[in-house]
């Protein structure tokens, strides 16, 4: 093969290779949201009481969070998609629904309860909570996965991880219409948990998936 033949076979496998993470991600993400909507309405599906609840602020903010999450967890996943990205000045992003979350906890810690924190720590989904939001997320993950595939994320546990975070972050947002704990202490704890399981195995799948 001569050199002008290598360039141009090196070129096109560039071009092969230089598809738009962003638009992958986004594509696989729609292609994988109405298997995670139909395990939703199929076993869930939106609270009867969801129009009075919109007047109760603490029923938006815990959309806030969690899409604050989801859309945090996209700008993330897409920086590390490149093989010379580190988290160095993108973490903080995922800082942005923690922040949301305290001041939530704070504005309901200043507000007079007829509830005990206990009880509103708890609620009455909690375990709900803890299987639905992984249930919805994993066909989100292999979704997000593949899309941040047609990237070179150099590490690849971490954009796994991050991919999680995404996941959760929707299928959390989705779980918020079915859920009738509205304290952002339920929030804190058990959307965290959920949210941190989907995480790990993201972590061990993308180990694997986007090593290259």
């Amino acid at each position: 093969m001569d050199t002008d033949q290598l360039i141009r076979t090196l070129a096109a496998d560039n071009a092969y290779r230089a598809r738009p993470v962003g638009l992958a991600l986004m594509l696989a993400l729609l292609a994988a949201a109405p298997v995670s909507l139909l395990i939703f309405f199929a076993e869930l599906g939106v609270r009867p009481d969801v129009m009075s609840a919109m007047r109760n602020p603490f029923f938006d903010l815990k959309f806030a969070v969690t899409l604050a999450l989801a859309a945090s967890a996209i700008a993330v996943s897409l920086h590390l998609s490149r093989p010379e990205a580190s988290l160095r000045g993108f973490g903080w992003w995922l800082l942005i629904p923690a922040g949301i979350l305290v001041a939530a906890i704070s504005g309901e810690m200043m507000m007079p309860q007829r509830t005990p924190m206990m009880t509103r720590l708890i609620g009455k989904n909690s375990m709900a909570c803890m299987t639905a939001i992984p249930a919805m997320s994993l066909p989100l993950l292999v979704g997000a996965l593949y899309g941040l595939r047609q990237g070179a994320p150099a590490r690849p546990a971490v954009a796994g991880a991050i991919a999680g975070l995404l996941s959760a972050g929707l299928a959390a947002t989705v779980y918020a219409s079915h859920c009738t704990d509205d304290s952002p202490l339920f929030v804190a704890t058990w959307y965290t948990l959920a949210t941190a399981i989907v995480a790990s195995v993201g972590a061990l799948m993308g180990n694997r998936a986007l090593r290259y």
